[in-house]
């Protein structure tokens, strides 16, 4: 039975169940359940604190784990990144007083927050700057002000949060992150159908299918506009001037790409979610 670690709260937490469900995995439906056993797909889920699941994976009580880029890295776990999961997308940079701190170099010395000490701490010795870490566990932002530190390295969406501490970013990014699934033991039974459904879902979110009519003259130029991933599929009509053609399309260029097939030729333009995939 593959033992997969699932996130209990936070950021990741809502997102990866839902990917399980629709990779068609038991999740629990009660938030205070710890453990889901799934014998269906010869699985059960451990939810445990996001910043644990490296370390359960790592020490291979666990086979395999949905959890942060950067808690893998912080962790110094064993555990390896199988597979990025297309969600929790974060970057991590410094910030400091405005004015105060305007390169790397500058924080030579420096005393720096944040609650990724294993990751700031290894960035920090590959590019040769040596400072004092100072690990919390919240409220990274407020470190400066309230005097425990001369820097912070965080998480940073917008900037507007340290802006209000006065604080502004500087030097390079530390890491760009996301949700990953992990593991020590890629071999391991399952674990490639676990990482295949997960991709599935991801494709079923970013396309859609596209099914349209076209003058059989016209199909290289439709093509042009839908390739799909390999290529679409053309079938004749009734009337033998026409193909109906289906193909996979971008969600997020739906309607640019229906304009253009229009304007080529293409009628009855209609597209559908797909609920699943393997690709």
């Amino acid at each position: 039975m593959l033992k997969i670690a699932v996130p209990n709260k936070g950021t990741l937490s809502e997102t990866a169940a839902d990917m399980l469900r629709e990779a068609g995995y038991a999740v629990r439906r009660d938030p205070k359940e710890l453990i889901v056993a799934d014998p269906r797909n010869d699985a059960e889920f451990f939810y445990l604190r996001p910043r644990d699941i490296a370390t359960y994976v790592g020490s291979g009580a666990l086979d395999v784990g949905i959890t942060g880029r950067d808690l893998l890295l912080d962790s110094g776990s064993a555990a390896q990144e199988v597979q990025e999961l297309d969600f929790g997308a974060s970057t991590f940079r410094f910030a400091g007083p405005i004015g105060r701190f305007s390169s790397l170099a500058d924080l030579q010395g420096a005393r720096v927050a944040t609650s990724y000490t294993g990751l700031v701490g290894e960035f920090l010795a590959r590019e040769g700057v040596e400072v004092e870490l100072i690990r919390l566990d919240g409220a990274v932002e407020s470190a400066v002000r309230l005097g425990v530190a001369d820097a912070v390295a965080d998480v940073v969406e917008t900037g507007s949060t340290l802006r209000k501490q006065g604080l502004e970013i500087f030097g390079p990014v530390i890491l760009e992150s996301s949700a990953v699934l992990i593991t020590t033991d890629r071999t391991r039974p399952g674990i490639d159908t676990l990482g295949r459904r997960l991709q599935g879902v991801m494709v079923a979110h970013q396309y859609v299918l596209m099914d349209y009519d076209l003058p059989a003259d016209l199909i290289d130029a439709a093509s042009a506009v839908t390739p799909g991933l390999e290529s679409p599929t053309v079938s004749p009509l009734r009337d033998t001037g026409w193909v109906a053609v289906r193909v996979m399309v971008p969600r997020s260029d739906t309607n640019q790409v229906m304009d253009a097939l229009y304007e080529i030729g293409a009628r009855a333009i209609l597209v559908s979610p797909i609920h699943a995939a393997r690709i």
